[in-house]
């Protein structure tokens, strides 16, 4: 059914994976589908919603099943005790899938028409559709629901602009923001939403979750193995998870450990890695390479926190800040990424083999 559905295009969309808005499927989070069923149903719903957790959770996934069951339930106290999966074979959940329903409006990053890409950010554009949603008179009396996802992409002026909104909500206008980064986003707002913080799913809502998913992206879910080492490097993210099996990860991840855990240098594997990761079309393979380096790393400061050794632990996750700044400026400034892969995985490699100094 999901893929029969025209669904509504997204920044972050990955090839065979079903987006948030047509996701039937969601892994975990039992207490805070809960908690939403309950506000609902008892009328204490506050109107602005603050999904807080690691990228690929499901939060915004949550969100659209959120919207759904509101919608499918008007009258709130007759609504039922949990949050239902959609049922893609009903107009209502077809609509909300492709973006169509009058009654939701998705903020995302928008499409540049001249590049055919998406901009980097949600701009103030974006967040006056919003008021001009809001202004709109339901004709059924209906709730109006904005998902902005994610909300850390808003830059300062459409921040403000949503902040106005926030303090003087209409009513039955329900606001989620999906939030990777809440450090991201202004206090003013963070102040006037109700937090809830998801966090990484465990290991058997992520062997659900593949299996629910796996097949859409090429991944043999029979393969126990496989599946093992994808769930430990997924770090609880069911995105990851699809990116690392879309694009290569795995085989990623692997090279570079075996580059970084090599007494000397292995400039011909850096080589080919680099060459592999660091062209215009492999931006995302790129980004998990990247990913998984500051993982390894951060492994590193949190072990010698856990013995104790606080000079080192503080050594390394100032390590894991300079790559992660050096990582961010490659990518403001166009540098050259494969010159950056190889200068990574060398100063990387010569502290992992001679410590920190």
């Amino acid at each position: 059914m999901i893929g029969e559905l025209a669904t509504q295009e997204t920044h972050d969309a990955i090839d065979g994976a079903p987006t948030p808005s047509a996701n039937a499927f969601l892994a975990g989070h039992e207490d805070i589908r809960a908690f939403l069923a309950r506000a609902y149903r008892t009328g204490k719903m506050h109107h602005a919603l603050l999904f807080e957790g690691p990228r690929g959770v499901g939060k915004a996934t949550l969100a659209f099943h959120l919207a759904g069951h509101m919608l499918s339930h008007a009258d709130s106290a007759q609504a039922p005790a949990d949050i239902a999966s959609p049922d893609f074979g009903k107009p209502l959940f077809r609509q909300i899938a492709g973006g169509t329903h009058p009654a939701i409006l998705h903020v995302d990053r928008p499409l540049d028409q001249k590049s055919g890409k998406f901009k980097t950010g949600i701009t103030v554009e974006e967040i006056r559709r919003v008021t001009h949603f809001l202004t709109r008179t339901s004709h059924d009396g209906a709730w109006r629901i904005v998902i902005v996802d994610p909300a850390d992409d808003m830059n300062r002026n459409a921040a403000n602009a949503l902040l106005k909104t926030l303090e003087e909500p209409p009513a039955r206008a329900l606001f989620i923001l999906i939030s990777h980064s809440a450090g991201r986003l202004l206090p003013t707002i963070r102040s006037r939403c109700q937090t809830l913080q998801f966090k990484p799913l465990e290991r058997a809502a992520m062997q659900r979750a593949l299996a629910a998913i796996g097949p859409g992206i090429g991944f043999d879910t029979s393969d126990g193995e496989g599946a093992a080492a994808l769930i430990e490097r997924s770090e609880g993210s069911v995105r990851k998870a699809a990116l690392l099996i879309a694009h290569g990860g795995l085989e990623i991840a692997q090279t570079t450990d075996a580059i970084l855990e090599t007494a000397h240098f292995d400039l011909p594997k850096a080589q080919a890695l680099a060459a592999a990761i660091g062209g215009r079309e492999a931006e995302i393979q790129y980004d998990l390479f990247f990913d998984h380096v500051l993982q390894r790393i951060a492994d590193r400061a949190r072990r010698h926190a856990g013995e104790g050794a606080v000079v080192l632990a503080n050594a390394w996750s100032a390590f894991w800040d300079r790559v992660r700044r050096e990582a961010i400026e490659t990518q403001a400034f166009n540098l050259d990424k494969k010159q950056a892969v190889l200068i990574l995985l060398e100063k990387t490699q010569r502290a992992f083999q001679n410590g920190i100094r």
